[in-house]
């Protein structure tokens, strides 16, 4: 099944960049994605439904097994722009915002489309 989201760009608070730099977690984007991360993740604000990310958790996704200290998560594959294949983390943290979506790609994809806080961006996303 695929889904297109739409979002806006916005900067986080930097804990992608933190988490995408951890070499466990390094290590099972490459294993289980094929690419190396870029150290950081974009962010969107969902400008569809928002109701749409918790069906998430209904869809298996790739684990991400935390080591100890660290919050679960999950990874799905997903396209930007119709030719970057990316994946949307959703991190398993209580209280953590349905509306928004990180996305973890090989490049920085800000600099790559030149995008800026505001953006709207298309997401397609494989769930399975």
């Amino acid at each position: 099944m695929i889904i297109t989201l739409k979002g806006n760009v916005f900067t986080g608070l930097g804990d992608g960049k933190r988490f995408t730099e951890l070499p466990w977690v390094r290590e099972q984007i490459k294993e289980k994605l094929g690419f190396d991360p870029y150290p950081g993740t974009l962010n969107l604000y969902l400008s569809s439904d928002a109701q749409i990310i918790s069906l998430l958790s209904t869809f298996r996704g790739w684990e991400v097994p935390p080591e100890r200290g660290y919050f679960p998560g999950r990874f799905y594959k997903a396209l930007i722009m119709e030719k970057v294949l990316v994946a949307v983390v959703k991190p398993e943290v209580p209280g953590y915002p349905e509306d928004i979506l990180e996305i973890i790609a090989p490049l920085s994809l800000r600099e790559e489309f030149h995008l800026k806080d505001g953006d709207e961006l298309e997401v397609k996303m494989w769930l399975e």
